[in-house]
């Protein structure tokens, strides 16, 4: 197979990388960062550029791109994709992208689904990209209504060919919700919880759960933001019930409320265990 990778930041590199890892299917991509294909070619993740002369020859598409930009390349190439070829964005929102992308392409010749390679790392780059990042990972795509069981069977054996351990099929609306609440949250999270005061003098106070908090404090801020906006209303909801929920907490310690507390705290430790089930 041909595959062509636009955007060669963590996503993008990282997908280049487990396809050539994993496969011996050659590989195309493109950056606004010349640096980033030099990278990426030195690291033999691309096999050459992806240009508009190439797009035509391509089985498969991947797009790496922030939402938006994503949306507009995807407008523009259009006409350019190889009839019965794989279109797939990897954006963390689904809603914003194919509530625009699905009416443009859904008597298109080639199949588009929204997708989501669920892994990542809190610093951005192709320097950072992994051959391993989506090992054992889930990839979810969301696609078009209608779209024939063939491809999705064909979208699902790709994914699993080059690494990611499971394929699960949502909606834009179920996958905006999940991950107003798995991702974007954790990100509101531990970017408050670091700016408490005493964070810069937690060296030798500090453990497992201090770094754990704040490891995805350290983000890409024009990234984030782009997602949280264009997910803002779910997002806006799991915010506000954190804040009841942390309301529970204060008024119990407020008011020394010991056995209070101590519910609340066995509720939090009986529904992680049972998560965990």
């Amino acid at each position: 197979m041909l595959f062509g990778i636009v955007g060669l930041g963590l996503i993008g590199g990282s997908l280049a990388r487990s396809i050539k890892f994993h496969s011996h299917h050659t590989v195309l991509g493109c950056d606004i960062d010349e640096t980033a294909l030099l990278q990426a070619r030195a690291f033999g993740a691309v096999d050459g550029e992806l240009t508009d002369d190439h797009l035509g020859q391509c089985d498969a598409v991947l797009i790496a791109l922030y939402p938006q930009a994503a949306v507009d390349w995807a407008l523009a190439h259009g006409k350019a994709f190889k009839p019965g070829a794989l279109v797939i964005d990897c954006c963390g929102v689904k809603r914003y992208v194919c509530d625009r992308l699905f009416p443009a392409f859904r008597d298109a010749a080639f199949t588009f689904m929204g997708g989501h390679p669920m892994a990542g790392r809190e610093r951005s780059g192709f320097s950072f990209s992994q051959d391993d990042l989506f090992e054992n990972a889930s990839m979810i795509l969301c696609p078009l209504p209608g779209t024939p069981v063939e491809e999705i069977r064909r979208a699902k054996e790709i994914f699993l060919s080059i690494g990611f351990g499971r394929v699960r099929f949502t909606t834009p609306q179920e996958h905006d919700e999940m991950i107003a609440f798995t991702s974007q949250l954790a990100h509101v999270v531990s970017g408050a919880y670091v700016k408490t005061p005493l964070a810069n003098k937690h060296r030798g106070f500090s453990a497992g759960s201090f770094k754990d908090m704040t490891r995805v404090a350290r983000l890409n801020e024009n990234m984030w933001t782009e997602l949280f906006l264009e997910n803002d209303d779910l997002l806006l909801n799991q915010v506000e019930g954190l804040i009841d929920r942390l309301t529970e907490y204060r008024d119990a310690l407020r008011d020394r409320d010991g056995e209070r507390l101590r519910v609340l705290l066995r509720e939090g430790r009986e529904m992680k265990e049972a998560l965990e089930e």
